[in-house]
């Protein structure tokens, strides 16, 4: 049975075989992949390991937690699953609107009636 892992605080510099390469002093690797922001390509500075067994998934933990890569002291633990976070609130664009924008009724911008200052 495979573990899944969560790594954060890694370095940007870290590519999915550098993180392969590092995980596999404990064991077989799966898979090893660094998180990305979709628009810039850059690493969001955490990633994900699948080790093959449970007992080389502890010992990477037990090897690799904490330990100072790149000047930075990664961190390395159990990956929870996604259903553990608690639902984000609001909506889209079009489902969620913040009061205060517009024009209030007596021409005020903020929603409250008065206006502020404008500092230059």
């Amino acid at each position: 049975m495979t573990t899944k892992l969560f790594i954060g605080n890694l370095p940007f510099s870290t590519t999915d075989e550098s993180l392969k390469e590092l995980f596999s002093q404990a064991g077989s690797v799966k898979t090893a992949n660094i998180v990305k922001n979709k628009f810039s390509g850059r690493s969001r500075g955490f990633g994900f390991v699948e080790m093959e067994t449970d007992e080389e998934a502890v010992k990477a933990i037990e090897m690799l937690n904490n330990k100072e890569i790149d000047g930075r002291q990664i961190g390395v633990s159990e990956a929870r699953p996604r259903e553990d976070f608690p639902p984000r609130e609001g909506g889209g664009r079009s489902e969620h609107r913040r009061e205060g924008y517009g024009r209030s009724e007596n021409g005020g911008r903020y929603g409250s009636g008065e206006r502020r200052e404008r500092r230059y």
